[in-house]
């Protein structure tokens, strides 16, 4: 089964305490659509200037990813310029500049509209709306945020709650959303607000699936080395849906499934900077990988 992700498009400009990179292929939809494109096919929606590069373009393209969906208007495409502190878990922005973004009203190509599994990436809220008025009764849609809309456009998302099935989030997020301090409660918490299921990703320490009656809890993957964490967190919820629309299913049971990939993907995504890891990735890397994940974290 095909999957519909719609995000942001952009150029990255990251800075690491040992490497900093220009013009990187960044943006929600670029890293959900790339590591979705692993177990399903992707129709992408997003908005672009003359200035995006050919050759990411061309990259997506290599995917199998169907980019009918990505628009091109006159202006800059989305530019975003950040840097990690030394142990790469905090990140301050230096910049940002919307250029046609700023503007961005998600127009569904008549194709795409009855997409059974729909990925609204990490955007606004408002928008994730529009997207989901343009669907006709899609199976799973799955939504992912962040602090900022939490802060600026909180009623926005209290409201997509109940038109979405999964809620991704992390647990500095979970615990503003909801003022619970405990993520196990911040996600009974979200849970009664609409979504069947939500996940909250604790970074190093793994993630929390939860429905009203079950939970499971991941260990993260274990590495010793991470380059750019940047789009990890679009990696993981792109893998999620993507391997859902592979088995067209979407019950607990694969959603263990799913996240247990989502975070294998997510694995690879922050060896390299930006997709360069992903790019060279193929399915007996993944599968290597997989079997001495469930080995060392005691997964059956």
């Amino acid at each position: 089964m095909p999957v519909l992700v719609v995000g942001s498009v952009a150029l990255d400009h990251v800075k690491t305490q040992s490497e900093e990179h220009r013009d990187l292929l960044g943006g929600s939809a670029s890293f959900a659509s790339y590591a979705a494109s692993f177990y399903a096919p992707v129709r992408m929606v997003g908005v672009i200037g003359p200035d995006f590069p050919e050759p990411y373009r061309a990259l997506l393209s290599r995917r199998g990813i169907d980019l009918a969906g990505l628009e091109v208007t006159d202006g800059q495409t989305f530019r975003w310029s950040g840097e990690y502190e030394a142990d790469l878990n905090n990140r301050r922005t230096l910049s940002i500049a919307l250029n046609v973004f700023e503007h961005f009203s998600p127009k569904i190509p008549a194709a795409y509209r009855e997409t059974d599994y729909v990925l609204l990436a990490n955007i606004a809220p408002s928008l994730q709306a529009k997207v989901l008025d343009q669907i006709a009764r899609p199976k799973f849609v799955v939504a992912d945020t962040m602090d900022l809309w939490i802060e600026i456009a909180r009623q926005d998302l209290i409201a997509l709650l109940g038109r979405i099935d999964l809620l991704i989030l992390n647990d500095s997020e979970a615990r503003l959303l909801t003022g619970e301090a405990n993520a196990f409660k911040a996600g009974r918490k979200i849970l009664a607000q609409g979504p069947r299921f939500v996940v909250v990703k604790k970074g190093e320490h793994g993630a929390i699936l939860m429905s009203e009656s079950e939970t499971y809890v991941i260990p993260a993957y274990p590495l010793e080395e991470v380059l750019d964490p940047t789009g990890a967190g679009d990696c993981f919820a792109g893998a999620l849906i993507g391997y859902c629309a592979q088995k067209d299913d979407a019950t607990f049971a694969t959603l263990r499934e799913a996240v247990f990939h989502a975070t294998l993907v997510a694995s690879f995504n922050v060896e390299a900077f930006s997709l360069r890891r992903l790019e060279s990735l193929e399915a007996a890397h993944l599968d290597t990988r997989a079997t001495r994940f469930r080995e060392v974290a005691g997964l059956r």
